[in-house]
């Protein structure tokens, strides 16, 4: 059964006319995201460089962000989840978010181990 997608984004603060005009929308929007990612990228603020939170630098948790953020909108629009049940966006949506979540702590532990023993030289045993 066929039903009329949406013409709105932004939860309903954007409505469109057409479907051409939703997808230039959603283009402009993924533009932008996608600009400041790549502007930060080539200027690397120093402020967000020199700052680190959880062992990791802001610029980086800035990247890690604005990724989520775009994979979660074209999940969210072109994928057709605002038209689904909840239960079934929340499987979807949430699994890869604690998933990378995940990922992220596994990779800060591992990673402050190996500079660990790459700053301290490697433990001797002494029987």
């Amino acid at each position: 059964m066929a039903h009329a997608h949406k013409l709105e984004i932004f939860r309903g603060l954007l409505k469109f006319k057409s479907n051409t005009q939703k997808i230039w929308g959603v283009l402009i929007f993924l533009t932008l995201v996608t600009a400041v990612e790549v502007a930060l990228g080539i200027i690397k603020p120093e402020i967000l460089t020199k700052s680190y939170v959880l062992g990791m630098k802001s610029l980086n948790w800035i990247f890690i962000i604005l990724t989520l953020v775009k994979a979660y909108y074209i999940a969210w629009d072109f994928m057709h989840l605002r038209d689904e049940k909840s239960s079934l966006r929340r499987t979807i949506v949430w699994t890869p978010i604690f998933l990378v979540a995940y990922l992220i702590f596994i990779l800060l532990f591992e990673a402050d181990y190996i500079f660990q023993v790459y700053k301290d030289g490697f433990i001797k045993w002494n029987f």
